[in-house]
């Protein structure tokens, strides 16, 4: 095995893909959405005032309130695609295809105005502020400024230039709430995804424990077992008399090695059931003992921030462990290459090999790492073309 450690950089994407953060606009970009949605809040307080005037009188009258409302939503919706567009283009923002009720739209359009001008009167007293401060340098090269002046004009300047940009900051932290609360999901529909979610995950890590429990059942029956008893038969014809010397020999030499192959075979159910080595050592000396099992060359590199959660370096260690097997079994491979890595609060496992390919994500094996890696709310990524190669990255939260 050979082992590589790599430094981090937090927040930092990982090599082939096994991320699927959205990068971030670069700020002029965010700037300029900013601007722009100044404008539309003109369009929004327009929108307002003339559309709003002009149906006040049939919204209070309940005969004709049903339609006006109907009328005046739709517009609202019309400006809400639009705000929903700038978030997407200027912003990065991807929300869900949903449908949005009508009174959240007319809340969010309303609020959504008045951030927006406020948001441009700011942005307005930040431009004057930069007048001031062309008029201040100019002052100060023809020399009618004196030293004090400019001492007194720099500091107040410098805190009115705090508070102008700590606003901004924090009408565009504003405005990217309101569009969440908006296109995003309701609080109750984020719980109800969150209780599906744990029940789903509380059925899968049941499933992935009865099957374990099964396939341990199956190697020491199957294994274990059945060596065991060609061992008894050896000793029982050891013991039996009319042999020669010779012969008694030969049959404990061979209950012997029987014995000791019992034994291996007993160490290989326990490895897979538990490895100690994870107490006692680490998550990277018990992938070592993988390495050392494992009949097909195995490249190992690590890159880890720090000491991880006893159930993350557990279901760290099955990915590799199930990932490695199945590629020697099945893959054809001549070279396995494993990647433990953290990028921020997540880990990220990355088990690629050279073989066939043709790996099915719905397979007994994978279904039980899906399973466990689940149980963690973490993520399985099983990319295995026919002709390879497979790679399979799984992601666990630390945190």
């Amino acid at each position: 095995m050979t082992t590589q450690h790599f430094p981090t950089a937090p927040g930092t994407v990982p090599p082939g893909g096994a991320t699927t953060a959205v990068p971030s606009p670069a700020p002029p970009l965010r700037a300029a959405g900013v601007l722009l949605g100044c404008l539309t809040a003109l369009l929004g307080l327009l929108y307002f005032v003339v559309p709003g005037t002009l149906l006040g009188p049939a919204l209070l009258w309940p005969r004709t309130r049903r339609r006006a409302f109907v009328v005046l939503t739709a517009g609202a919706r019309r400006l809400t695609a639009l705000e929903r567009r700038r978030r997407s283009v200027f912003f990065g923002d991807r929300f869900p295809a949903r449908p949005v009720p009508d009174r959240r739209v007319l809340r969010y359009l309303a609020a959504r105005t008045y951030a927006g001008l406020i948001t441009g009167v700011v942005a307005g007293l930040l431009g004057v502020g930069a007048l001031l401060a062309g008029l201040l340098v100019a002052s100060l090269v023809r020399g009618t400024l004196g030293w004090w002046e400019l001492v007194g004009q720099v500091l107040l300047g410098g805190v009115l230039l705090f508070l102008d940009v700590q606003g901004l900051f924090s009408l565009a932290a504003l405005d990217a709430r309101l569009a969440r609360e908006c296109f995003g999901p309701s609080r109750r529909e984020l719980m109800e995804q969150r209780i599906d979610e744990l029940a789903t995950s509380r059925a899968a890590v049941l499933q992935a424990v009865d099957t374990e429990r099964r396939r341990i059942e199956r190697d020491l029956h199957d294994g274990v077992q059945q060596r065991l008893v060609a061992l008894a038969m050896l000793l029982g014809r050891a013991r039996r008399g009319g042999r020669t010397p010779e012969q008694a020999r030969s049959l404990v030499e061979q209950a012997h090695r029987e014995s000791q192959e019992v034994l291996t075979e007993l160490r290989e159910v326990a490895w897979r059931v538990y490895p100690t080595a994870l107490d006692n050592l680490g998550l990277q000396e018990a992938l070592a003992g993988v390495s050392e099992r494992c009949g097909i060359p195995l490249r190992t590199e690590f890159a880890l921030d720090g000491p991880l959660p006893a159930s993350v370096e557990t279901a760290a260690y099955f990915v590799v462990s199930e990932s490695v097997t199945n590629a020697a079994k099945h893959s054809a491979a001549t070279e396995i290459r494993v990647s433990v890595r953290t990028y921020g609060p997540v880990l990220v496992i990355r088990v690629e090999d050279n073989g066939v390919g043709g790996a099915r994500p719905e397979g007994s094996g994978l279904t039980g790492l899906h399973s466990r890696v689940r149980a963690l709310d973490g993520r399985l990524h099983v990319h295995s073309p026919l002709g390879g190669p497979t790679t399979i990255t799984a992601e666990l939260p630390c945190a």
